[in-house]
């Protein structure tokens, strides 16, 4: 694919840097899609009247970030464009769908089940009282993504396979009056179990970002307790930072 690429020769921003930042955005806005091909560094360096070296630095950026890969005989692909989300209250559901993708879910396991010592103190019940648990498969146009286990409260909303798999949990509980106000969450990071591997596609032992939420509605209520991992090189969080 030959983008529209414009470099500023009087910018203190390195030639390099310069490149790297348009064929990142063009990534990120869907200009370039997963699978799309660039130009040969060799084209590259012709058409914009640059080095290679300049252009192999520019493209190892982007390989570095796992937005593209080099493939022997194939050239420089796009592999996917990350999920840039922002940290506020919203499903990852939510988010895709305000992207323009397309989000999926193959629902891994929904029942009743006794509250281990965690789950009872983030929902505040008894250990071994039973609550509603569901494992789902989150993914990108048939992409996996993330691999969410929530916990809610018995009989707060009702829930089926089916509708897990059209719309997203928040959006179901909203509709049955369960309006969630305020959540505590952690991010952090980890390795992959062979199982998290398997589902999402990666190798065992591999990185994965997780995300643990325990989320209170308008009367303060613990509703829900989320443990949730992603592929490390398909998501990022989003926050502003204001100084004191």
């Amino acid at each position: 694919m030959v983008l529209d690429l414009t470099l500023d020769r009087g910018s203190r921003l390195p030639l390099y840097a310069q490149l790297a930042e348009q064929l990142e955005q063009a990534i990120r806005d869907g200009t370039l899609q997963q699978g799309d091909r660039l130009e040969t560094e060799v084209e590259l360096a012709q058409r914009l009247g640059l080095g290679r070296p300049t252009v192999r630095q520019a493209v190892q950026e982007l390989v570095s970030k796992g937005l593209l890969v080099r493939r022997r005989g194939v050239g420089t692909q796009v592999v996917r464009s990350p999920v840039d989300r922002p940290l506020e209250l919203t499903s990852l559901h939510e988010d895709l769908a305000a992207a323009g993708q397309h989000p999926t879910t193959r629902v891994l396991e929904l029942a009743t089940v006794p509250a281990d010592a965690t789950v009872a103190q983030a929902l505040l019940v008894e250990p071994q009282a039973p609550v509603i648990y569901l494992a789902r498969l989150r993914s990108r146009e048939h992409e996996p993504l993330a691999v969410m286990r929530n916990w809610l409260p018995l009989d707060l909303v009702e829930l089926s396979r089916e509708r897990l798999e059209e719309e997203g949990l928040y959006a179901l509980m909203r509709r049955a009056g369960v309006n969630i106000r305020v959540a505590q969450q952690r991010i952090g990071a980890r390795s992959a179990d062979k199982n998290e591997a398997r589902l999402l596609g990666l190798t065992a032992g591999a990185p994965v970002l997780t995300m643990a939420r325990t989320a209170y509605d308008d009367n303060g209520d613990a509703v829900e307790f989320a443990a949730h991992c992603y592929r490390a090189d398909s998501h990022a969080f989003e926050t502003t930072l204001v100084a004191r």
